[in-house]
């Protein structure tokens, strides 16, 4: 199914006819069929779906960590399909930050060591000044140099944040970030995403199943099948659409 979309121009993220096929033989398992889609940039999308429907492959490949099977992909202008390894982990370190439920901090180290880390891996140092706005953009500035121990869950998530956004992405790939969250603090950390998109521009892909998670989105993607089933933008205001999504989750389920 092909969506219709705004000027190619304007997407972080093209998709065009991906099609993942996992094994072989009897084992062949179609984990995408053909999806075509773009995310805007500056926009927060959720995407949705059934035990099995895709999502988190069609993060994984539009964020170029899995090569489709079939299709294109085009990540901050450039088709990442006809690049190798090496340049798409260097594509990723420049485009693309990720978030993940579980947090993967160092408990040694400081917030803002934290923040840091990844980029020190990379080879490239990052100054100070960009890691204290990173802080600063989650509203973490007076913590940047607590130890994860001596934070909450949703503080240690939010630096997480910080830490995708220190390298300035062009697009934030978010897989169930506040699955291992109570309800309050995940409200805190969607709250804060959201905020990055509406006064950063900062492209938003997020993989969720909470439909209030999901609301505080512009659009919700529904998958199931490896298929797009719905594309849903929404009138939303701090998961004012979770109702409507759940019943939408529960039609394509049954």
């Amino acid at each position: 199914m092909t969506t219709t979309r705004r000027n190619a121009a304007q997407d972080a993220v093209e998709l065009h006819g991906v099609r993942k096929v996992h094994g072989t033989g009897g084992r062949r398992v179609t984990a995408l069929d053909g999806v075509s889609l773009g995310f805007a940039r500056g926009t927060f999308t959720a995407i949705m779906g059934p035990s099995g429907s895709g999502k988190s492959t069609l993060l994984r490949c539009a964020a170029g960590l899995e090569q489709p099977t079939d299709g294109r992909i085009v990540l901050a202008g450039t088709d990442i399909g006809r690049r190798g390894e090496k340049e798409r982990t260097a594509l990723r370190r420049r485009h693309v930050g990720f978030v993940f439920q579980a947090f993967n901090l160092v408990e040694s180290l400081t917030a803002a060591q934290n923040v840091e880390l990844p980029s020190r891996f990379a080879g490239r140092r990052v100054g100070r000044e960009r890691v204290a706005h990173a802080l600063d953009a989650v509203g973490l500035a007076e913590r940047a140099g607590h130890r994860p121990s001596e934070l909450s869950g949703g503080q240690q998530q939010r630096v997480a944040l910080a830490r995708a956004l220190v390298t300035r992405p062009d697009v934030l790939f978010a897989d169930e970030p506040t699955g291992a969250l109570d309800t309050v603090t995940s409200g805190e950390v969607l709250r804060m995403m959201r905020m990055l998109v509406d006064e950063e521009g900062q492209t938003t892909l997020m993989v969720t199943h909470d439909p209030v998670a999901a609301a505080f989105a512009d659009v919700v993607v529904f998958l199931k099948d490896g298929r797009i089933a719905d594309r849903v933008p929404l009138d939303r205001h701090e998961g004012g659409g979770a109702a409507s999504i759940a019943a939408r989750m529960a039609r394509l389920e049954a």
